[in-house]
């Protein structure tokens, strides 16, 4: 029901919108004639004040067309946002049915047939993984949504980083594959100063990303390391990679790669965003680089002394 009526007819919102752009150009061009008219009657009764009359006509033309531009960027950056929010609200229900239809699969499966104990904890256990998800996903709405208040506070605390991000590597693995999807090299033990909710947010978008943006099963790399001075993630990926012209753009409110129209993955548009703006809190870096043959590489850089 939802989907229907958000891929329906354009809202009354958006419709009085364009509508106020059409009357605002008319009003333009009515404006831009009434001077021009104006001006040559002005111009016959005192031919005299001819220069005088261009030039007010120039300086009002100038701050006419001016006004004029910066209104129309405003609705237009209007409309682009009212579009990225319906998108958003379509990927929303989308992350929401698909793990929510995972669960009920697995539970009716549980109470339908006579399974035994192993077959039974493993589809609660996947069951869980879905829950995650959706715990994931409501995270993130409420850090984005923080993020913007600029309501967050980012308690920092020392924590077990490499613990973490094995944790959440094994919890995005995904369970309908045969083979090893996502793999992990991990240094144990690194430790890390910061804030371990935002962080975890952090890991978990760039892991889903890359799961996400990747052909069926295939393969993605997860590595934590350290150096005198730095520690690294680095989630790797043989996706469908991310265009030059994109690579500053990802990170952006909303953003995603690629067509709206031709996109086959989905997602809120919300991961990136979050990731760019926790690692900022952090002085932390990122990275985004082409992978061999295909994909894309994020990495981390978190530097000792100023996470500490």
């Amino acid at each position: 029901m939802l989907l229907s009526a958000l891929q329906g007819p354009p809202t009354k919102a958006v419709k009085n919108m364009r509508r106020s752009l059409t009357i605002f150009y008319l009003l333009i061009f009515y404006a831009l004639f009434q001077l021009l008219w104006w001006g040559v009657l002005i111009v016959r009764v005192e031919p005299d004040k001819k220069g005088m009359i261009l030039g007010e006509v120039l300086v009002f033309l100038f701050f006419l067309v001016i006004g004029a531009y910066h209104l129309q960027r405003a609705l237009k950056k209007e409309l682009k946002l009212h579009d990225q929010q319906k998108n958003f609200l379509l990927s929303v229900t989308h992350e929401l049915k698909s793990p929510l239809a995972s669960i009920k699969l697995y539970l009716q499966t549980i109470l339908k047939r006579d399974l035994d104990k192993a077959q039974q904890q493993s589809f609660i256990r996947n069951s869980l993984k879905d829950i995650e998800r959706l715990d994931d996903l409501v995270e993130n709405m409420l850090i984005a949504t923080k993020i913007e208040n600029q309501s967050y506070s980012f308690p920092k605390e020392t924590f077990d980083f490499s613990d973490l991000v094995a944790k959440i590597s094994d919890r995005l693995q995904i369970h309908t594959c045969s083979t090893q999807v996502i793999r992990t090299e991990i240094i144990p033990g690194l430790k890390l100063t910061g804030d371990s909710f935002a962080l975890t947010s952090v890991v978990a978008n760039l892991i889903e990303n890359a799961v996400k943006y990747s052909p069926g099963c295939a393969e993605v790399e997860v590595k934590v390391w350290q150096n005198d001075e730095n520690i690294f993630l680095q989630v790797s990926d043989h996706g469908v990679g991310i265009k030059d012209d994109e690579k500053l753009r990802i990170f952006d409110k909303f953003y995603r790669v690629g067509s709206e129209d031709t996109r086959k993955a989905k997602g809120t548009g919300l991961g990136l965003y979050i990731v760019k703006h926790v690692l900022d809190k952090h002085q932390a870096q990122i990275k985004v680089k082409n992978n061999q043959p295909t994909g894309t590489i994020f990495e981390v850089i978190f530097h000792k002394h100023d996470a500490n």
